[in-house]
């Protein structure tokens, strides 16, 4: 079994939706994610530079979801993979990403799995 990192519910705000109200002003989200580092945990030495940089990656993805508009949940949760993916040394990351839009639901996700290439 690869090693983990996991993120549980990282708050976010984005203009999401598919009618004008909807994108009207940013939305509540929250992501879940699992990243698989390319290398073993037990191989970090201690040193920060030897694994995935958790705030880091919290940061970027914050930054992402509030930089622009967009239609669907899915489209995020597959920009911030690829975006993870190209800028930190993993394998491969799972996220569930989580919108509070719909009256007799909790919440709606969509649950993505990808890996480098």
């Amino acid at each position: 079994m690869d090693d983990e990192i996991l993120i549980s519910n990282l708050k976010l705000s984005a203009r999401i939706g598919i009618t004008p109200e909807e994108r009207e002003k940013p939305q509540r989200l929250t992501v879940s994610l699992t990243l698989r580092p390319r290398r073993d945990l037990s191989t970090t030495g201690d040193r920060i530079e030897n694994t995935v940089d958790y705030a880091r990656v919290c940061l970027r993805i914050t930054a992402l979801a509030s930089r622009a508009t967009r239609n669907l949940v899915e489209t995020l949760a597959d920009e911030i993979a690829r975006m993870l993916l190209k800028e930190f040394p993993l394998k491969s990351v799972e996220i569930e990403l989580r919108k509070y839009i719909l009256p007799d639901t909790e919440y709606v996700a969509v649950k993505i799995r990808r890996e480098a290439k």
